[in-house]
């Protein structure tokens, strides 16, 4: 006689007393076993964020070449860097990236949505991979094959000397006037993929009985895009806005390895300026400083975008 399956209600009792003895742990213990499995990523994020920011802030106040002991100095650092002309150029550089990382991307990103949405049936992944894949190259790549692109005798220039606009053509990294917009352009162009993919993930979540219910009042493209998908993207128009800002602020690399600052000074940012005094002069104590100012720009920033950006407003 074979024997008998496990009773339903027996199953039911075991887990019911798993949850009593669960329940009777002491509140410390349960926050205790919590703690152990937050405790790992904890430790990185310790290790390799708060950790280095507080170092980072210790020394600003010291005057250190990296080698000799260091010396307190207190606000010295401080009140030389915001004597350098070249920091407040430096903040006017990233606030017109901002308009080409953060601004345009934002608006390409919402017109690539709309007609993408409204257009395009099939073949979505298609153009989510192609736009998005600025987002998988690293930067250091994306700089260098621009700065090919953007060469006196690149592509682009040759695609201008082909519809008969050699006249224009130039070495648009090296111009004193045009620099800063080439660098933008880049900026432009990495970014618009990823606040389209935000975009329509936030899009696809809109119930598209608004979408019916808007053009059964007579609601055309425009009007739907407007007043349906607009709002219901608010979310992540904010978290665009918020990254490409920070990517803006905080821009090194693409700068580095495609004007390295120049020509004469405009294309400086603050990231460059912190590299040059840290790694060029020796400066660790105002390179510090200077990172410090910097993190505060790009909070003050964040904050104001996330305030303006507020549901309740």
């Amino acid at each position: 006689m074979s024997p008998s399956p496990p009773r339903a209600g027996a199953a039911r009792g075991g887990e019911e007393n798993a949850v009593r003895r669960t329940r009777r742990l002491p509140r410390g213990s349960r926050r205790a076993k919590g703690l152990l499995y937050v405790l790992p990523a904890l430790a990185v994020y310790v290790g390799f964020a708060i950790w280095p920011a507080l170092s980072t802030l210790r020394l600003s106040f010291l005057e250190w070449d990296g080698i000799l002991p260091p010396v307190w100095a207190a606000f010295e650092n401080y009140v030389e860097i915001f004597q350098d002309p070249a920091l407040y150029e430096a903040i006017l550089h990233s606030l017109i990236l901002i308009i080409f990382f953060s601004f345009v991307p934002v608006v390409i990103g919402l017109l690539m949505t709309a007609l993408l949405l409204g257009r395009v049936r099939t073949g979505m992944t298609f153009f989510r991979v192609v736009f998005f894949l600025p987002q998988v190259l690293p930067l250091v790549a994306v700089g260098v094959t621009w700065r090919w692109l953007y060469a006196e005798n690149g592509v682009i220039n040759q695609f201008l000397e082909v519809i008969g606009l050699g006249g224009i053509t130039r070495a648009w990294l090296g111009d004193y006037h045009l620099a800063l917009v080439a660098l933008g352009l880049i900026g432009t162009w990495t970014m618009s993929g990823l606040c389209m993919m935000l975009f329509l993930a936030g899009a696809q979540k809109i119930d598209t009985s608004l979408y019916e219910a808007a053009i059964i009042d007579g609601a055309g493209p425009f009007q739907q895009f407007r007043h349906v998908t607009l709002p219901g993207v608010r979310r992540e128009i904010t978290i665009a806005a918020v990254i490409t800002t920070i990517a803006a602020l905080a821009s090194f690399d693409l700068v580095f390895v495609t004007t390295n600052g120049g020509p004469a000074g405009q294309t400086n940012v603050p990231a460059l300026l912190v590299y040059r005094l840290a790694f060029n002069e020796g400066n660790i104590g105002s390179a510090s400083a200077l990172a410090v100012v910097l993190t505060v720009i790009v909070i003050g920033f964040v904050s104001a975008i996330r305030y303006f950006a507020r549901e309740d407003r």
